[in-house]
């Protein structure tokens, strides 16, 4: 990770209020921490920022250990798409009112988000750190149009709160917003790393995590993605680089956990 985009996440995160508007906490009791629950986040498109698609998000959280399902569909076929869990804001999705004009299109980029859902406080990599450090970590997001992810992590104590408390939304980042089928600079650079397009950056799903009924979370454990579709299944890491290359993103490295 390059110092400027430590910064950036940086920048990011203190866009959060000091003082969370939060909703009413979700645990039983605030001393029940450690008592397994399950939060469930339907993902809405970004209209604004010309995106169609759609998905869901299953967290099963058992004190700081986390099952994370993502499901999404209908996002920029064979690129890469950060996901992450922002916390400790108002703990909703921003309005399409809070856009910007930029390039002279209006569009709605991360850091115009930030007051309602927070700054990163997890990073649903594939595999390796899951870290706000990882948050701009392209070559181990999930890629294509029909993600399936499943992971098994851990949260920070902070990140496992927040989820706890209302205060946790899932954001799926990548758009295309002229839809020429490459992220570009239609709409200048990213506000989160100007060596990158915004299109690679912006949001494009969005949902707040709320509490289900109890109930243990299906599937195998470990960081795996599967449904892509089959040439980004088959290609694996390789495929990765590839469609970094392809748009432009220079790989980062960053600390494997």
């Amino acid at each position: 990770m390059t110092k400027k985009t430590a910064c950036a996440l940086a920048a990011l995160a203190a866009l959060a209020p000091a003082v969370a508007l939060a909703p009413a906490a979700v645990a039983d009791d605030s001393s029940g921490y450690d008592k397994a629950i399950t939060l469930h986040a339907t993902l809405n498109p970004f209209k604004v920022n010309k995106v169609t698609g759609s998905g869901t998000a299953m967290v099963h959280l058992e004190g700081t250990k986390a099952h994370v399902t993502v499901k999404h569909s209908g996002l920029l076929a064979g690129a890469p798409h950060a996901q992450h869990f922002h916390i400790n804001a108002k703990g909703v999705c921003p309005p399409e009112s809070v856009a910007k004009k930029r390039n002279g299109n209006l569009s709605l980029n991360t850091t115009d988000g930030a007051p309602f859902y927070g700054g990163i406080g997890t990073s649903l990599t594939t595999t390796g750190d899951t870290s706000p450090d990882s948050g701009l970590a392209i070559d181990r997001f999930p890629v294509g149009d029909n993600v399936h992810y499943e992971r098994s992590i851990t949260l920070s104590d902070e990140a496992a709160k927040s989820l706890r408390e209302g205060t946790g939304v899932v954001v799926v980042h990548g758009i295309d917003y002229n839809g020429n089928g490459n992220y570009d600079n239609v709409l200048g650079p990213s506000d989160l790393d100007p060596s990158l397009p915004s299109e690679a950056t912006n949001p494009a799903l969005c949902g707040a995590l709320k509490m289900a009924a109890k109930g243990a979370v299906a599937g195998g454990q470990g960081g795996t993605q599967t449904g892509v579709n089959t040439a980004a299944a088959a290609g694996g890491a390789a495929l990765l680089v590839g469609a970094v290359a392809a748009y432009g993103l220079r790989r980062r490295s960053t600390s494997q956990g």
